[in-house]
């Protein structure tokens, strides 16, 4: 079976894994969440051995205003789900139910972001800037390193918007479809964590 062998015709069942490129696309990018794991678990280690050092700077339980955040944790949990709606039209071979869902996954994790840069904003006139305290540097790079992940899943899912509106629902692009929701499903997770780890810890100290 060639790569482009069902262009023209209907998808094969699970298209993402109907070729060698598309199951060796798939297994590689577990291999790379696997690194993105440890990189992360790094980050939240740091940030648990440093998180008590403020110094003068605000203390979590005074900083964090719950209400934001849980409302980006419901946008990005929201926008998990329409991933998962997204897959499911990929494999039906709707591709105007699979681009619609796309975009909404794209609208939602914007939002998200602008929640967490109106956060950022309101911490750092409270007096908790990034160079305040070894709490404050751990803090930002932790959560931000999170954000600009986010930020490139919604360029990347983006830019295969683009790509199927102009190639179409292949065996080329299902895999690339696939992947990009398992990375969004990743940095989904990985939010959790830090809702539960940075957020929550912080708020009952």
């Amino acid at each position: 079976m060639s790569a482009h062998s069902h262009i023209d015709g209907e998808l094969p069942h699970e298209p993402e894994r109907a070729t060698l490129e598309g199951r060796n696309k798939v297994l590689g990018f577990w291999l790379f969440l696997g690194g993105e794991t440890v990189l992360f678990g790094t980050l939240f280690s740091v940030y648990l051995s440093l998180r008590g050092q403020v110094l003068d700077g605000p203390p979590a339980y005074e900083l964090f205003k719950l209400w934001t955040v849980a409302l980006a944790t419901f946008l990005l949990l929201t926008s998990s789900l329409t991933s998962v709606f997204a897959v499911q039209a990929l494999h039906r071979n709707n591709v105007k139910s699979l681009i619609n869902w796309l975009i909404v996954t794209v609208f939602l994790g914007l939002c998200f972001l602008g929640l967490e840069i109106y956060e950022f904003i309101e911490y750092v006139k409270e007096g908790h800037k990034f160079t305040t305290s070894a709490f404050s540097t751990s803090f930002y790079t932790l959560v931000g390193f999170h954000g600009a992940h986010v930020a490139f899943g919604i360029i990347w899912i983006s830019m295969l918007i683009a790509q199927v509106k102009r190639k179409g629902l292949t065996v080329v692009t299902a895999p690339k479809v696939y992947v990009a929701s398992m990375y969004w499903h990743f940095i989904d997770v990985v939010w959790v964590f830090i809702f539960t780890v940075v957020y929550l810890m912080g708020k009952v100290g």
